[in-house]
């Protein structure tokens, strides 16, 4: 990727979600700590003004200033001058691509907009299609009382109450005698059923998400103006880096990342971009992506690739369920197509008035359920979308009317196309990770953003020839394991990619757990929801029942298959829930549970160092996310955000933690301080990347590389292993180094037993 020559890059990142709990006073306390681990920056989760109360702060009302729950612009000062005088970088996540307006009266902009109309200076901000006046808002239930909309006078004029939604009043728009319900038809907006944002709405949203309103950053203004507190952090020398949210949202993400480099020409730059396989990032002048293709390469190395047809099989066997996951993600975009994205899909539809209507919404939904890649880059990526019109042609009717929107859909200036490049990413993040991965579940492990769940592990020399092309093309982007937006946390697939090497001991759990849990229906779909409850209790272990609980909830309703978000099936839920309840609390099921979770204890852990050591040292920045710095079992969002004990880790830390591995955490946060340590001491150390061969009879389960003078080793494939007989008589060549995880020296062959004699990872470096 082309950047700056002088861009500051950190060694590693630390992220943080700051919200009123972890603000930026008690992360600026926890600076000390940082630094102590290794860390090279503090990344920070968006801070800009959000939404009363939202804990995650991805729906700003101001772009322009500080949250004042998160800390404000004191927290903010109090940050960056500890960061400073620790010599710690700081990077910030920014949300270019849309703002909250769940709360009018808390957005500035939004307010302005819903009072003035077309005549409010910022009209131009959000993506409005005013040809199609008044703006529609989504909030009324489905049977409006005639008290529950109230005309309330305020100083300086009226505002129109709906419980506790607020909305401006026009100036003049009020009138003697005039009820509530005329003064409303007078607005420059319409207060409409929930239920109508799925069809009808004439704003662009951020998937399908009423409350966030689409941007309009292409306009110069705009950017300016929502960038304007971050410009200032950047002027004032704040910040290090940036991770930009959500750039496939926008209208043109080239034209965005040339204006935020011309903004911030030094600052490291990384984009949340989903990579599909085989796919490159776009030549944006960035140092990469925020890491879910790193995070790919290493859980899939971590898998037993030869237990790919009997854990199918089982799959198959148990819930009779015969998709392969490419078979499940056309299903889910199709089904996102027909329940979400109407709205979008009318208003690209408006801009083919010469063609009939449906089938233009047929053509261009069929077309989003075909794309390969969340989108394309025009002119960039038109092979993309000529296999997306190839696929989608299979219907003649589609292909007929494709074939006349052709021309426009590759024309990168046209609107046709620019509209149905933001639908096809929405439609993929909808259709893939929000009900796919819920729905197909044959190994869900592997079921996480960015991934590829069709591919069943992957052997060591793809795994190099990866990491060497990431070291050619991406040596500054940044490595994950764990994310906000994770499905499960890496301790969690690290224990469930035991399961494939001990299918047996698996399928006898799986298969008592469907047979006795009660998981509700006979048919596919529920049987595969509780496959996929069934592999969440092993990977998550002895966690705390209403974590599950809220898990199940969101889980299986994301699918939409058996009940949904817009209508519960209270007993299928109901169902559920009491399988989650009786998976403990049932004698057998729960001794069944223990049984399987005692397995899978020491080899999850044994995985755990492995992939975390192997992600704080591949080619890239690696980022730890909150906590996990200690064995963590975290499912998706907002699971994954909750409280870190960050005292126990300051005390475990400064206590020089034990390279034993138990269950106490301490050998990984060992692996993980060790790490950060020689990556930020001794960068030179990290500068190339060489495939490291062992000899011998177990030469695959260890997998190593030498990053220009360090090197990493890790087993793999630990119960497989160790039914093999061991390490027996396999070796690898080193030079003179020690081990800085237990301060063991070597030299020449050194037998993979000796080099695994305290921990099931190493990492050398020279003596």
């Amino acid at each position: 990727m082309s950047s700056p020559a002088a861009t500051t890059v950190p060694t590693s990142t630390y992220r943080l979600q700051i919200r009123p709990q972890l603000s930026l006073d008690d992360a600026a306390a926890l600076v000390d700590y940082l630094v102590e681990l290794g860390v090279g920056a503090v990344y920070l989760s968006p801070l800009l003004t959000s939404t009363r109360g939202s804990d995650h702060g991805y729906d700003v009302t101001d772009p322009t200033t500080i949250d004042v729950p998160r800390g404000g612009e004191e927290g903010w000062r109090h940050l960056v001058e500890a960061a400073q005088q620790a010599g710690l970088g700081v990077v910030l996540d920014i949300v270019p691509n849309h703002l909250g307006v769940a709360a009018p009266a808390e957005n500035p902009a939004w307010w302005s907009v819903l009072a003035e109309g077309q005549d409010s200076p910022y009209a131009h901000w959000f993506d409005i299609d005013w040809s199609t006046a008044p703006l529609r808002i989504p909030v009324l239930g489905d049977e409006v009382g005639a008290d529950e909309l109230e005309l309330v006078e305020v100083p300086g004029g009226h505002e129109i109450r709906y419980h506790e939604h607020r909305y401006p009043v026009a100036a003049g728009t009020v009138t003697e005698g005039a009820g509530v319900e005329q003064v409303l038809e007078r607005q420059h907006y319409r207060l409409v059923n929930w239920r109508r944002a799925a069809t009808e709405l004439n704003y662009r949203r951020f998937f399908a998400v009423a409350d966030l309103a689409g941007l309009r950053v292409e306009d110069e203004r705009v950017f300016t103006a929502t960038h304007e507190r971050v410009a200032r952090m950047v002027a004032e020398g704040q910040l290090t880096g940036i991770r930009v949210d959500h750039p496939d949202g926008l209208v043109d993400p080239r034209q965005y990342f040339e204006r935020l480099r011309e903004l911030a020409p030094t600052a490291w730059l990384v984009a949340e971009k989903i990579l599909e396989p085989g796919e490159e990032l776009p030549d944006w002048p960035v140092q990469g992506t925020s890491g879910y293709d790193a995070m790919t390469e290493v859980n899939q190395v971590f898998v037993d690739r030869a237990a790919e047809e009997e854990m199918t099989r089982l799959y198959t066997d148990l819930t009779g369920d015969t998709r392969t996951m490419h078979d499940a993600v056309r299903e889910g975009k199709r089904h996102v197509v027909a329940t979400l994205f109407g709205s979008e899909l009318a208003r690209i539809a408006a801009l083919v008035p010469e063609l009939d209507t449906d089938r233009v919404r047929t053509a261009l939904g069929e077309l989003a359920v075909h794309f390969r890649v969340y989108r394309s880059y025009l002119p960039d990526g038109a092979a993309d979308l000529d296999a997306a019109i190839e696929g989608a042609s299979a219907d003649p009717e589609v292909a007929a009317t494709l074939a006349e929107l052709s021309p426009r859909l590759h024309d990168a200036g046209d609107e046709l196309a620019r509209r149905v490049q933001q639908l096809s990413g929405a439609v993929m993040a909808k259709g893939t990770e929000d009900t796919a991965y819920y729905r197909q579940a044959r190994f869900v492990a592997l079921n996480e953003v960015g991934g590829d769940p069709d591919s069943f592990g992957i052997p060591v020399q793809e795994f190099h020839r990866a990491q060497q092309r990431r070291q050619q093309r991406l040596p500054q982007s940044m490595t994950a394991l764990s994310t906000h937006d994770t499905k499960r946390g890496e301790d969690v697939r690290a224990r469930l990619a035991v399961l494939a090497e001990v299918p047996g001991t698996w399928a006898r759990f799986a298969r008592r757990f469907l047979d006795h849990a009660g998981v509700p229906g006979d048919d596919v779909a529920g049987r595969a929801f509780g496959y996929l409850l069934a592999q969440t209790l092993v990977g998550v272990g002895r966690a705390d029942r209403e974590r599950l609980h809220a898990y199940a909830e969101k889980a299986m309703r994301e699918a939409s298959a058996s009940t949904s978000w817009d209508a519960p099936d209270e007993a299928f839920e109901a169902a559920v829930h009491a399988a989650v309840d009786r998976a403990h609390d049932d004698p057998s099921l729960a001794d069944d549970l223990a049984r399987v979770l005692t397995v899978v204890e020491q080899p999850g852990w044994s995985n755990a160092l492995g992939q975390k050591l192997v992600q704080l040292t591949m080619p890239g920045v690696p980022d730890v996310y909150q906590g996990t710095e200690l064995w963590e079992d975290s499912l998706v969002d907002p699971d994954n955000r909750r409280p870190v004990d960050f005292a126990l880790r300051r005390r475990l830390l400064a206590e020089d933690p034990s390279p034993v591995v138990d269950a106490s955490g301490t050998a990984k946060l060992r692996v993980v301080r060790e790490a950060l340590r020689l990556r930020r001491d001794r960068p030179e150390l990290f500068t190339g990347y060489t495939p490291v061969l062992a000899d011998g009879p177990a030469a695959d389960h260890l997998l190593a590389f030498d990053r220009g003078g360090a090197v990493t080793c890790v087993t793999r494939l630990p119960l497989t292993l160790a039914e093999a007989g061991g390490w027996r008589d396999t070796a690898i060549e080193v030079g003179a180094v020690v081990d800085v995880l237990s301060g063991r020296q070597h030299s020449g062959r050194v037998p993979a037993a000796d080099l695994f004699a305290s921990l099931p990872v190493a990492l050398l470096a020279p003596r």
